[in-house]
């Protein structure tokens, strides 16, 4: 094995979001009601997407694939947070940290990227409308999705390698609900500055760079925005816009905030809270988000009431 002679625990304990028996109850019905949403809203476009003709274009294609990476995202993670909510003994064996740590990782940077791609997509629809059909076809729309997805899990692999590989000593307790990089991490007692650096420039590639793409993306949608006669328009735009960012916020900036810090100024509890962020509360804000507004997802719904209704 890779980790032979090295020191390290057969298997952590998750402190969890909290100890408190009471506060776990409340916690264990919002992650349930949360999980549930998360499910629903998100199986639900996928099946719109794939039952209703004018939903197959490459936008909503993209929206689908957001919504399959949201469901295994929120799955890696929260029904291991229920269980352990109901548990007295939090622990959780190397093996599955390993596993969980890589899936969630590989998920997170799949989203990173689909994010980015998504809003290149709105820059063409908008911008080059002309030209969208020719540069974001069916075919290259599901090579960019294949080719995220392969991306995102072979870049996780030295990721997750170089952190399992470090010398643990004191204790296996990890103050968090799941294990992530940093976490696991702060148990090493060995210095961690080639790591730090390798991970820092990882992220900076993985979260930087799409932002920087979904940011001028974005400029030039309200700029050609700007343009638009209607006042009417405008606003409608603007709203959804402004929607989509805000989502595009708060999943970046959560990640960003737990990724790229430097280990000395972290706050576990504080970093608990960030983590549910892009965990639990995008992966429900998205469906709403990227639907609320959206004339063919009402129009596929309602389809959808008369047909189960008849």
């Amino acid at each position: 094995m890779i980790w032979k002679n090295k020191t390290f625990a057969i298997e952590f304990i998750l402190l969890g979001l909290s100890d408190h028996p009471k506060t776990q109850c409340i916690l264990f019905v919002f992650l349930l009601i949360a999980y549930v949403m998360i499910l629903f809203g998100n199986f639900s476009i996928i099946f719109l997407c794939l039952t209703d003709n004018n939903l197959k274009t490459p936008m909503y294609i993209f929206l689908s694939s957001l919504s399959l990476l949201d469901i295994c995202f929120a799955t890696s993670t929260v029904p291991r947070m229920l269980k352990d909510l109901l548990s007295v003994k939090k622990t959780i064996s190397f093996e599955e940290c390993a596993a969980q740590m890589f899936v969630s990782l590989s998920l997170g940077v799949c989203e990173c990227i689909l994010l980015a791609v998504m809003a290149y997509d709105r820059y063409i629809a908008i911008c080059n409308p002309l030209r969208y059909t020719s540069i974001i076809s069916r075919s290259v729309c599901i090579r960019i999705i294949l080719g995220n997805w392969i991306f995102g899990f072979v870049q996780s692999i030295p990721v997750v390698i170089f952190t399992l590989n470090v010398d643990v000593c004191g204790h296996n307790k990890i103050n968090h609900f799941l294990c992530e990089v940093p976490e696991v991490l702060s148990l090493a007692c060995t210095s961690l500055f080639i790591i730090e650096c390798f991970l820092f420039f990882a992220c900076s590639f993985i979260l930087m760079i799409p932002v920087a793409l979904i940011v001028i993306s974005y400029i030039k949608i309200i700029i050609t925005i700007l343009k638009i006669a209607s006042s009417a328009g405008r606003k409608k735009a603007f709203s959804t816009c402004g929607s989509h960012m805000m989502v595009v916020t708060l999943f970046y900036g959560s990640a960003i905030a737990t990724y790229m810090k430097p280990r000395s100024i972290s706050l576990p509890e504080i970093d608990k809270i960030i983590s549910v962020f892009y965990i639990i509360i995008t992966p429900i804000l998205n469906p709403l988000i990227y639907t609320l507004r959206n004339k063919d997802i009402k129009i596929a719904i309602n389809k959808c009431k008369i047909q189960y209704c008849k």
